[in-house]
């Protein structure tokens, strides 16, 4: 007789520094994210340390659904630069956070410099995405999308596979929130791109 044992993504670990132990500087906390690669490790405007481990396969396939439709648009369109969901920036509000996909205009991108470019680059994406995953809080990465808001992104989509909804955030606007979209435009900010969600909602 066998036994089907269910596997779900794994919740994420906070560290909490406290008041009685060093928090982690810059070059510090970027050797630590490069000690320990298979991790997603994002840090919190008040220098606590967020562990995220790999997502599980169905989060990655629609991760990966996601990304290829964006490279090809950007392709065509060539005015920003895109990044994966492994990159990591640092915010305005001392917050180093991973979208997962996330992109910049070149202006911008050209504006920082080399060894800036190389680290977690100081600067707030134009556009980011966040793909919800069975382990995620809603309000959590609700609170995330309004953080990115707030120290400067254009545009953000929420993508919530679990409730087959997305949460469009503009600056200075509401938030958006669209039931069981079959496509997502970018607007002015990303003109000619259409994502198409079937492999979000499968």
């Amino acid at each position: 007789m066998s036994t089907t044992i269910a596997r779900t993504e794994q919740p994420s670990i906070v560290i909490h520094f406290g008041p009685y132990l060093t928090k982690l500087n810059d070059r510090e906390f970027f050797e630590f994210c490069q000690l320990n690669r298979d991790l997603r490790i994002e840090r919190t405007s008040e220098g606590d340390v967020i562990v995220m481990p790999p997502t599980g396969s169905k989060t990655g396939i629609r991760d990966f659904a996601l990304t290829g439709q964006f490279f090809m648009w950007m392709q065509q369109d060539r005015s920003g630069k895109g990044f994966g969901s492994s990159t990591g920036f640092k915010l305005p509000n001392g917050a180093t956070r991973s979208p997962d996909l996330a992109w910049i205009r070149n202006e911008r991108w050209e504006a920082l410099s080399e060894d800036e470019q190389e680290g977690f680059a100081p600067i707030c994406p134009d556009f980011v995405l966040e793909l919800r995953s069975p382990s995620d809080r809603l309000k959590y990465v609700q609170a995330k999308m309004e953080e990115y808001m707030e120290n400067g992104a254009q545009l953000g989509w929420l993508i919530d596979p679990i409730e087959r909804k997305v949460y469009v955030y503009r600056l200075h606007l509401e938030v958006e929130c669209l039931k069981n979209p079959q496509t997502l435009s970018g607007e002015a900010l990303l003109p000619g791109l259409t994502l198409n969600l079937e492999a979000v909602w499968d």
